[in-house]
């Protein structure tokens, strides 16, 4: 999801609670803070020598000792625009940095207003090779990429 899409979502549900449901379908506890708002930009070259850049809208999510503390879309929202000097656009991918027995990422793939607040869907990330047409020999269980003689 886009950050303008988000930025849209909360704009129009003010002072909803939000629900973060992790890809297992579990909850992130519902106390929990956003500790930073980040543009993340990547700059690499992949597999098969091309130059690649990507960015995106990543807020920290973390859970503290503080139960009582309820983030709702009215203050995600002032939270987000404090941070647009910061970003520079809307059209950034959000995605959110959450720690249980790692640190992960999680794509936000939706946001649905459901009778209790705000839904927000998390999905995972995935690996793949940027460069399939010079990896060859293509192995069948590599799913297309990277062989002895191919480019990884």
């Amino acid at each position: 999801m886009l950050l303008k899409h988000l930025l849209q979502f909360l704009q129009s549900c003010p002072d909803s609670r939000l629900h973060m449901m992790l890809p297992d379908r579990s909850f992130v506890p519902a106390h929990f803070h956003v500790t930073e708002v980040a543009l993340v930009r990547k700059d690499f070259v992949d597999c098969g020598g091309t130059r690649r850049s990507t960015a995106s809208c990543t807020l920290q999510i973390w859970v503290a000792d503080d139960l009582d503390h309820r983030l709702n879309s009215s203050k995600l929202l002032k939270i987000l625009e404090l941070a647009q000097p910061v970003l520079g656009t809307d059209e950034l991918a959000v995605e959110l940095e959450y720690e249980t027995s790692v640190t992960a990422v999680y794509p936000l793939s939706a946001v649905e207003q459901t009778p209790s607040g705000l839904l927000f869907s998390l999905a995972l990330k995935h690996t793949a090779c940027l460069a399939p047409e010079l990896c060859l020999p293509q192995l069948p269980d590599s799913g297309g990429c990277c062989g002895p003689t191919g480019c990884c």
